[in-house]
């Protein structure tokens, strides 16, 4: 099969609460039927099949939202079906987000009875006053239990850490981190808190009531963070992905950041998908109602625009960046990046075997690089 492999995206928007710091598209889970949705997300998916034709389906990834509290036979249901579309391939990975509040893992061993492999924990922190700060509704106690429960019913597990906290320090940080290490996951993803337009912490922080960390701070946290894990055990292979050997990499992820095709199904998801000789984007309404109507009136839940190669080459360069993989030079050929501009950023990249890879000093500017990359080509 000569058709690039192709990952799914299964966005569910229902949370039991909205954190302050959230900026996705989720909604406030008050009860009442769901099967709208199911039924939309299902047609949607062999609408996409329709579209793709055979491929191998490599990752599904159920984000949101939060999906642990769909009931575990729709997850087996969505699983079934896009099993049944697609060729699944051999190390099909599927990973579900959770959170850590008790309700939510007694559903663990149902969900990976459902066929989920993966489970992406959303801990956030090891430390209440932090938990607490972050609006979130379980303690660092609840979230230990759920990353032990977590650990016995699924192969494979990842856990998800905010640093960046106003007065944290290194040494408290540092600790968190190996505390974390020793839940049983073989990946990690410790996400620097960034205050993003529409949240509670951006209203709050217009209104100077938020307390906010400082840049030296965060960036001192993130070496603290590749200091402590490699210590571990586990590899940065993406600016906010540690991993404990290449098997243990999000291979759903790493869909994103290859330019490899994915779908999106569900309210206000995204995809990238090759069609013919064309590369596409492709949004689904945000709204539940209006995604609902979407696949009702189009079949395809999302609608479609065609990147040019300039476009394409640009997520290359802002994706491929972010891993120690790095970025075939030949993808970022549209780009027309003077050699000059390349070589006067010697120390923060490096150009080895026809690819671009940034290096431990230019992961923490990464932005300024890209933009200097991208900045008049």
């Amino acid at each position: 099969m000569n058709t690039p492999p192709l990952g799914a995206y299964v966005h569910w928007p229902y949370c039991a609460r909205i954190c302050p710091y959230c900026d996705f598209n989720v909604v406030r889970d008050r009860g009442g039927e769901k099967s709208a949705l199911v039924a939309a997300i299902l047609a949607d998916l062999a609408a996409h099949a329709a579209l793709t034709g055979p491929r191998r389906l490599t990752s599904i990834f159920f984000g949101g939202g939060t999906p642990s509290l769909m009931d575990p036979a729709v997850v087996a249901e969505i699983i079934q079906t896009a099993r049944a579309l697609w060729t699944a391939a051999p190390d099909l990975e599927v990973t579900l987000e959770a959170n850590p509040t008790d309700a939510e893992a007694d559903r663990f061993g149902a969900l990976a009875r459902a066929g989920v492999d993966r489970l992406s924990l959303g801990l956030q922190s090891l430390d209440d006053a932090a938990l607490k700060y972050l609006g979130r509704n379980h303690d660092a106690a609840a979230g230990r239990r759920a990353a032990g429960r977590a650990a016995a019913a699924f192969a494979r597990l990842s856990l998800d850490l905010i640093y960046a906290l106003p007065g944290q320090t290194r040494g408290a940080w540092a600790e968190e981190l190996r505390q974390a290490a020793d839940l049983g996951a073989e990946h990690i993803s410790p996400y620097q808190l960034t205050i993003e337009a529409g949240t509670a912490f951006h209203r709050a922080a217009a209104r100077g009531t938020l307390e906010v960390a400082g840049p030296d701070l965060a960036a001192d946290l993130f070496e603290t963070t590749a200091a402590v894990l490699e210590g571990a055990g586990f590899e940065a292979y993406e600016v906010s992905n540690h991993a404990r050997g290449a098997a243990a990499r999000s291979r759903h992820n790493l869909a994103y950041w290859r330019g490899w095709d994915y779908l999106g199904v569900g309210p206000g998801a995204h995809g990238r998908l090759t069609l013919g000789a064309e590369r596409f984007a492709s949004l689904a309404p945000r709204g539940v109602s209006a995604y609902i109507a979407q696949v009702a009136g189009a079949g395809l839940g999302s609608t479609r625009e065609p990147l040019d190669a300039r476009a394409i080459a640009l997520e290359r360069l802002l994706m491929g960046l972010r891993t120690v993989e790095g970025v075939a030079l030949d993808d970022l050929a549209a780009l027309r990046i003077p050699a000059a501009r390349i070589a006067a950023m010697e120390g923060f990249l490096s150009h080895d075997g026809g690819r671009l890879t940034a290096s431990a000093a230019g992961r923490p500017v990464l932005d300024r690089i890209i933009a200097d990359l991208a900045g008049g080509a």
